[in-house]
């Protein structure tokens, strides 16, 4: 076909604040961009409708026009021939003058670029933009030019997209960057290009033939890379900027030297040898999907195989999983990696889609490998875990014996504590540069304690939950939280402290000692950062949940005394760090259930004190256009809260603008660890034991930013895009927690690592989330069917049975009939629905020592429906107490009306 050439004037809008250099303008589809017309280099791709948006960094393509700076059109390449030295080559490192080709039929522009990929190449590369199927295609072409055999060991494509946050501001950041997030799945994988705002249209990558999404691996930050290496980018990496990735089609030259002794990459790595003389040529294409949620739906119109699990990628031992794959081919092998990891059972087709059965079988990652008969393969990448019920135990029991800290003579006053730990030392973290990780609070030190103490929420165990009691009256009350009269006098940013004339032979080599992050005993005890107060009230609230919903369990103070702790401990927070309360907080959440439980127990003065504050809060947000800040540039923290306070004040929509903002960053892919993984990228320098800016797989902003997407899901049950997420999320967040019980802090994502964090850091504050969340919900998909999410579904008759695994077994939500179940005490074994009335029937674990009754709330969650009340109990509290007895309960919710 031949391209429209735009005007001039046409081409200088497109470029807007470009370099004063000549451009390639084109239009293709749903997209219209420019290429450098020096490079050849993409410096401008827009949707159609946006012209002033552009995915890639046009507004720097001034600053980022020189060596070193890496654009889409650009290649890297490692070589060696025979058994010589890996080599590396790329087209960005020291930019020469290409050779222009001649543009043919449906050719944008063509290059050989052989010369700017550097001395002693034994390749000719030539590149192509064009035309292919309506889609703006990338393309390249590489021959042998010499007389020996040539092996292709790593070979890159820069994705250089623009979520350069550096010098915006918040709304300038949501209306200009976008995130990149990788579906790493070989023939079938994809890279989705999102902006921050959740809007449409979302980018999508795919592969050309022959150009498998093998890795994706970062581009080094110039100035630290080894001697010799191309796979760089001189834009420096720093919080602003997560950087640049390579897609590799082979990996296998890394795998050898820079990856050597990571944990097993996402996908086998390859190489690919070219004889003298012969040619390859690899490719991607370039579309454009409306909406984050029609992604899966254009890569099916774009013929490329689409793989959905439910629940989601994280499997336990006693828990079913389906996986539903839409291919252009039929699967022809299904492959297991380790073997009997995964068992697949072919369990028929619907509405055009292939069904597989999948259960699991041992712990740790698993991969999947969809082999089709058009010699395509597709990976996807579980995690297999324990039954829930047997991690919590492991959790709840590392964090309260090898975690416990007491008896040690400590002079900052940690005892007892539940410290940090380094899983790879197989020790306590008693002492730590970073003094807050040493020291119980912030979330890096505070993490493990919180952790300790959610586990108790849906898990309570008497031993352990006397040695909280201790830790709350003794250290966090006793030391962390001061007393000032009638409230709480602030929260500490931590224990331990530097002060080597006081301590002469703690602080070991001097020189770790010199950071801003070697707090003195007057920074230490600033009570100013509110982010540390949701963890105080956190360990309030439990206790008194468990003080008022269970006989026997809490011994050292009443219900009152604990929630009276957690509504002081919100008022001081407002009163002694306000600066910081103008962004929501992670944890904030637990300040709505505080609320809730004031009004209950008739705590009237107490509650409105807190919902005036919060009020004042909610205020300001509705008037932000994107009201996301934090003590950082741009953060994934704060959101979580924001949408339940605007909720909750009737700001629906600003709420709705902030889940969608989620979505943005927030993926669901075929991959445990990038499906629901809520992007963070640089925590790892304030809580992990390897501190660098990278992209951490299940940090806490999983689980935080699952609650207001299951929210959503709740009050819309057609949206299923939202309940995989979440889910995604909710479980990916319990993948840290080892075998043992140890829980990581997060997992490394960079290929040259791929293992967990040795530090437990901050990853109580994703755990506060799942156990606030966790739930079993029912759904009958228009496509898929009956499906359970955190429990196995059964027909029979006209009836639906789900029995909830999902660890906790205390929160049930039946979509169709838009029912929102949960307990404060009691447990879920069964429920049963039935469609054509409506009812449901509750099967309830029998009582024990601690829980002789339950406390049951029904609430509907949809605008449409009746309402639902149970045939028996006693209403008190909001909600109904049921007697246990020493077998299975029954319970039936009808509608009323």
């Amino acid at each position: 076909m031949t391209l429209p050439r735009l005007p001039a004037l046409a081409a200088l809008l497109l470029v807007g604040a470009a370099p004063a250099m000549p451009v390639t303008p084109f239009a293709v589809g749903a997209l219209r961009g420019t290429l450098r017309a020096d490079t050849q280099t993409l410096a401008r791709l827009s949707p159609a409708a946006e012209p002033g948006f552009s995915f890639v960094p046009t507004a720097r393509e001034a600053e980022r026009a020189g060596d070193g700076y890496n654009h889409v059109g650009d290649i890297d390449i490692r070589l060696r021939s025979g058994n010589g030295p890996w080599r590396d080559f790329g087209s960005a490192h020291r930019r020469r003058p290409i050779r222009p080709l001649p543009a043919v039929r449906g050719t944008i522009a063509a290059a050989d670029i052989t010369a700017t990929m550097g001395d002693g190449i034994p390749l000719a590369v030539e590149r192509r933009w064009v035309v292919a199927g309506g889609a703006l295609g990338l393309r390249f072409r590489l021959t042998n030019r010499s007389n020996a055999p040539v092996e292709i060991g790593g070979l890159g494509l820069p994705m250089a997209f623009d979520n350069i946050i550096t010098g915006r501001d918040l709304d300038q950041a949501h209306a200009q960057s976008s995130f990149a997030d990788p579906y790493i799945g070989r023939d079938a994988g994809y890279l989705q290009v999102t902006r921050l705002s959740g809007k449409g249209p979302t980018l999508l990558v795919l592969p050309g033939r022959d150009t498998p999404f093998e890795a994706y691996a970062p581009l080094a930050d110039a100035a630290d890379a080894p001697a010799g290496s191309v796979f760089t980018e001189k834009t420096p990496r720093e919080q602003t900027f997560e950087g640049f990735y390579d897609w590799l089609v082979h990996s296998r030259g890394f795998a050898e030297r820079e990856w050597r002794g990571a944990g097993e990459q996402w996908n086998l790595p390859t190489s690919r040898t070219i004889a003298p003389g012969a040619s390859i040529e690899i490719g991607l294409r370039l579309v454009t999907a409306p909406s984050i949620r029609a992604i899966e739906p254009t890569l099916i119109a774009q013929r490329r195989p689409v793989a959905i699990g439910i629940p989601g990628y994280v499997v336990p031992t006693d828990q079913p999983a389906t996986l539903f794959v839409r291919a252009p081919a039929t699967i022809a092998v299904i492959d297991s990696s380790p073997a009997g990891a995964l068992s697949v059972r072919r369990d028929g087709t619907v509405h055009g889609w292939t069904r597989l059965a999948v259960t699991s079988h041992g712990f740790g990652p698993a991969r999947l490998t969809l082999r089709y008969a058009d010699g395509q393969r597709q990976t996807v990448s579980y995690y297999v875990i324990r039954p829930l019920d047997a991690t919590m135990a492991a959790l709840g029991r590392f964090a309260t014996t090898r975690q416990w800290y007491e008896g040690k003579g400590d002079p900052f006053g940690r005892t007892p504590a539940i410290l940090t730990y380094d899983h790879e030392a197989q020790r306590i973290v008693d002492v730590e540069p970073r003094v807050w990780i040493a020291g119980m609070s912030d979330e890096g030190g505070a993490g493990s304690w919180v952790a300790a103490m959610m586990k108790q929420l849906d898990h309570p165990e008497p031993v352990e939950v006397a040695k909280l009691e201790r830790l709350v009256d003794e250290t966090v009350v006793g030391r962390l939280q001061v007393a000032d009269g009638p409230h709480a006098g602030g929260v500490r940013k931590s224990l331990f402290y530097y002060d080597p004339a006081r301590f002469p032979t703690l602080y070991r080599d001097p020189a770790q000692w010199k950071s801003w992050t070697a707090w003195s005993v007057r920074q230490a005890g600033d009570l100013g950062r509110s982010y540390n107060y949701p963890h105080v009230a956190i360990g309030h609230w439990v206790l008194y949940r468990l003080a008022r919903n269970h006989d026997g369990l809490v011994t050292r103070h009443d219900w009152r005394w604990y929630l009276g702790w957690a509504q002081r401990t919100i008022v001081a927070m407002m009163r002694d760090a306000p600066h910081y309360t103008q962004f929501g907080q992670m944890e904030g959440n637990v300040f709505l259930d505080i609320l809730a439980d004031l009004r209950r127990e008739g705590m009237t003065v107490e509650a409105d004190t807190v919902e005036a504050l919060m009020r004042r809060r909610a205020d300001h947000w509705a008037g932000l256009r994107y009201p996301f800040g934090s003590e950082m540039a741009w953060d994934s923290t704060g959101q979580p809260e924001v949408y339940d306070w605007l909720r909750h004040f009737g700001y629906d929509r600003q709420a709705v603008q902030t889940r969608e903002v989620i979505l943005g960053y927030d993926p669901a892919v075929p991959s445990w660890g990038y499906n629901g993984n809520a992007r963070r990228y640089w925590d790892f320098l304030y809580g992990g034991k390897y501190p660098r800016i990278e992209r951490q797989i299940h940090h806490y902003g999983s689980t935080n930013n699952a609650l207001p997407l299951f929210d959503s899901f709740r009050r819309d049950p057609a949206d299923l895009h939202l309940l995989r997420v979440a889910y995604g999320g909710l479980m990916g967040g319990i993948t840290n927690i080892d075998s043992d019980g140890f829980a990581s802090a997060a997992f490394h994502a960079w290929p040259d690592r791929m293992r967990w964090d040795p530090y437990s850091g901050d990853f109580g504050m994703g755990y506060f989330a799942h156990a606030y969340a966790v739930a079993t919900y029912l759904v009958d998909d228009p496509i898929f069917g009956w499906l359970g999410f955190g429990g196995a579904v059964t027909r029979d008759g006209g009836d639906v049975t789900i029995r909830p695994r999902d660890g906790a077994r205390t929160r049930l939500f039946v979509a169709p009939a838009g029912q929102w179940i949960t307990l404060e005490a009691g447990r879920i074994a069964a429920a049963r629905y039935t469609p054509a009335d409506g009812t449901i029937v509750l099967t309830l674990d029998p009582a024990d020592a601690h829980t002789p009754r339950a406390r049951l709330s029904v609430i509907r969650t949809t605008p449409r429906g009746h309402d639902y009340a149970p045939t028996t109990g006693t209403a008190e509290r909001g909600g109904v107490t049921l007697p246990l007895g020493t077998g299975p309960t029954e319970v039936t919710l009808s509608p009323i009306g």
